[in-house]
């Protein structure tokens, strides 16, 4: 949990690397082109489970949520108590992606004041260096929240730099959102040494790209995103939580 890109070199990483799922949770892509490409990917050996990162709030304080288990869409950029709202209407498991890191994280006290319906805290996180790590680390134990590593992959050579380790089997979807949402016992791992370290670096060093170009791109270039609350496809249902 989780990764942004999916193909067969990322397939065939995770399974060299021992990993029994993937969580697919690309950046502003709809739900149901995720459940597409991750039922095309699964097979007897690698379960790849359909995920949402949601931004919520507007690019200036965006604040990423992770559902896993929707059954319906939920657009970006919508209000965090309505997106919180939804994911619990539809019993999907929240998680809370690196917290404190940057404006695209929930805060300390975000994660205090909706710890009841949050599930866990990512407390390892590929991406992220060694601060904002034990940072997140703490959030989670002050609030008294289970953890869960993951590579946050995006580049294929990240896969399997982080993960979770749970007491059971992982066979469905269903099985992973139980695990989440009963709060099973688990364990965060992670490589280390120098390769470790420097793909941590490539994609910290990714920042950059999402950040300026890639930024421009979504805002000006590619007109209204297939994720936005106000896209057609969410047939307004979202409008009165909109942050745009």
């Amino acid at each position: 949990m989780h990764v942004k890109l999916l193909d067969e070199r990322v397939v065939s990483r995770a399974k060299a690397r021992g990993l029994d799922v993937l969580v697919y949770a690309p950046h502003f892509v709809r739900l149901p082109d995720i459940r597409e490409a991750a039922a095309r990917f699964t097979d007897d050996d690698l379960l790849v489970v359909p995920a949402r990162e949601v931004f919520t709030g507007s690019w200036r304080d965006r604040k990423h949520v992770l559902a896993v288990g929707l059954d319906d869409p939920v657009p970006d950029f919508i209000e965090l108590d309505a997106a919180l709202a939804e994911f619990e209407r539809q019993g999907a498991a929240t998680l809370v992606p690196h917290p404190e890191f940057l404006n695209v994280s929930l805060s300390r006290a975000d994660v205090a004041a909706h710890a009841d319906v949050i599930d866990a805290v990512e407390v390892y996180n590929a991406k992220c260096q060694f601060r904002a790590n034990r940072r997140a680390l703490s959030v989670a134990r002050d609030v008294g929240l289970p953890g869960f590593g993951s590579s946050y992959a995006h580049l294929r050579s990240t896969v399997g730099e982080a993960w979770t380790e749970f007491d059971r089997a992982i066979d469905t979807v269903a099985d992973l959102v139980s695990a989440l949402r009963e709060g099973a016992d688990r364990r965060v791992v992670r490589r280390s040494g120098a390769s470790h370290r420097l793909r941590s670096l490539l994609e910290f060093a990714h920042l950059g790209y999402e950040n300026s170009w890639g930024k421009l791109d979504r805002l000006f270039l590619s007109g209204m995103e297939p994720t936005h609350p106000r896209h057609v496809a969410y047939e307004n249902r979202f409008d009165d939580v909109a942050s745009y």
